[in-house]
């Protein structure tokens, strides 16, 4: 799974639980809960938060210019002669 969905995926489910359980929080003993209103609000909040991470992006998931060589080519120790993103020691 991309890591994009994967993270937009649980951000929404978090989102929708704080949601829920501040939404149960309101009501004074358990059985005075709207469980319409909690469903309706939890998922309301969910695409939300799908929405604004669409449009923003997240800030745990790199973007491609955010990279560094040894993250774009993991499986070589040395591209190009370089170690890290301007490490130019072993360069002649």
């Amino acid at each position: 799974m991309n890591e994009f969905i994967k993270a937009t995926l649980i951000r929404a489910v978090r989102t929708m639980c704080q949601t829920a359980i501040a939404t149960i929080g309101t009501a004074a003993v358990l059985a005075d809960v709207n469980w319409i209103y909690v469903g309706s609000a939890s998922v309301l909040s969910g695409i939300i938060s799908v929405l604004t991470s669409i449009g923003t992006g997240l800030p745990e998931v790199k973007s491609a210019d955010e990279l560094t060589v040894d993250e774009v080519d993991s499986d070589d120790d040395e591209v190009s002669g370089y170690d890290r993103v301007g490490d130019t020691s072993d360069v002649e």
